[in-house]
This record gives C-alpha cells, sequence and structure tokens, in this order.
C-alpha cells in the first residue's frame, strides 16, 4: 500500500496510526502543498490528503479523507480492530471522530500556524518552511482573531478530554478505537507549543502511548 500525504499533517498522522496499529505494511509518498493537486485531481477529484493507494487487485484504487482510509482498512483487515464490536459504543467513537476532525482538527491547525508564524519560528526557520507557513495561514484565514476562537474551542474540547482520558485508559470502551487514534493524531501538533506541554501533561502521555502502541514516530516535541 501506499500513502499520498504531506508530511506535517495531522490528519495524513490519523491515516499512519491505523496502518501501523493494523500492523499493514506500507510506503509513503510525501508531496509538495500546492503541485499534489495534480497528481490527487485524477485519482479522487479532490485536493486534500492523506490518499491510500491499496495497490491490490480488486480493491479500490485510491481512497482519499483519513475516515474513509479507516472504514477501508478495517473492512480489509478486522483485526486488531479500531471499531468496537458494542454499536452503542461505536457510535459514539464515531461522533467523537468526527467532533475531532471538524472541530480539533482545524482549532489545533490555526493555534500551531499562529505559533510557527511567531515565538515558534526558530522550530524551522528555513525560507521554504516560513514561505509554505505563510501560504496555510493565508489559505485558511488563520489571523489573530480566528486564532482566539481556536484557542478557546480547544479548551473546551481539552476539557472534555480530560474527563475521559483520565478517568479511563480509552475515550470509550475498553480498547483502543477510532477516538483514541484521532485524538491522538490531531492534538499532536500541540506538542510543539509550551504552554500546552507544561498545562496538559496527560494528553501527551497518552499521545505517547498511542504512537508507541501503532508503532509510529513520535510527533515533534515528543
Amino acid at each position: 500500500m501506499l500513502l499520498l500525504q504531506f508530511s506535517t499533517s495531522h490528519y495524513c498522522r490519523k491515516a499512519r496510526l491505523a496502518l501501523g496499529y493494523k500492523r499493514i505494511n506500507y510506503n509513503v509518498e510525501n508531496l509538495t502543498p500546492g503541485l499534489h493537486i495534480l497528481k490527487l485531481k485524477p485519482l479522487t477529484g479532490l485536493s486534500t490528503l492523506p490518499v491510500l493507494l491499496p495497490q491490490i487487485e480488486g480493491q479500490p484504487q485510491a481512497i482519499a479523507d483519513s475516515t474513509q482510509i479507516i472504514k477501508f482498512l478495517e473492512s480489509y483487515q478486522p483485526e486488531p480492530a479500531i471499531f468496537l464490536t458494542n454499536p452503542e459504543q461505536q457510535t459514539e467513537a464515531l461522533m467523537l471522530e468526527d467532533w475531532f476532525d471538524e472541530s480539533i482538527g482545524t482549532a489545533t491547525r490555526f493555534v500551531y500556524y499562529q505559533f510557527r508564524a511567531n515565538e515558534g519560528q526558530q522550530v524551522d526557520p528555513s525560507f521554504f518552511s516560513q514561505m509554505l507557513i505563510r501560504v496555510v495561514r493565508q489559505q485558511y484565514g488563520i489571523n489573530d482573531a480566528t486564532v482566539k476562537l481556536a484557542t478557546s474551542r480547544l479548551s473546551t474540547s481539552l476539557a472534555e478530554l480530560s474527563l475521559r482520558w483520565q478517568k479511563s485508559e480509552y475515550l470509550v470502551g475498553g480498547c483502543l478505537s477510532v477516538a483514541d487514534i484521532t485524538a491522538a493524531a490531531l492534538l499532536s501538533p500541540l506538542a510543539l507549543i509550551p504552554e500546552y506541554r507544561q498545562g496538559y501533561p496527560w494528553l501527551f502521555e497518552r499521545i505517547v502511548q498511542i504512537h508507541q502502541l501503532c508503532g509510529e514516530k513520535l510527533p515533534p516535541g515528543l
């Protein structure tokens, strides 16, 4: 299997965690932002990553979106399972995944790129990196006002996660699920931001545990 990705994307990290947890052998191809559209449009008709190419006879040619990739992996190789057997718990896990994708992942992106554009410039001061940060900020409308809203949203989200992850090893049920994998991936960029590392040590302990369980390299900052 081949995973098309941006190397720094937390949504691509989500797909890698799922592949790792399933112990599926795969390769990655890192695409260049902007130019990636030339490769993706003929494959999926979309412009977003990750995209998984199963490269297996009888399977789809290309699967776009991290959620759809996980659904494919679960049907292709059911064990170890990422979906829960209890229908009510699985519904809850999928609702959390959607919430993380649409709310936490977006808020994290805003806060992370605000940090990288200011006090976090030293993380990678290269011209290409700083140019990419400017492009991303412009593309998503990242500014002081939108970052303030994203910071507030993250604070509320982390309070909810604290209730769940500090009470139980897993967000839903008694084993790792799509909810845990999604949260660990989409919150991982915050590891580079000192105020989050200092304020939420329990979060990064869990992110490290999930990465180790999935055999995935730890995010920068961890």
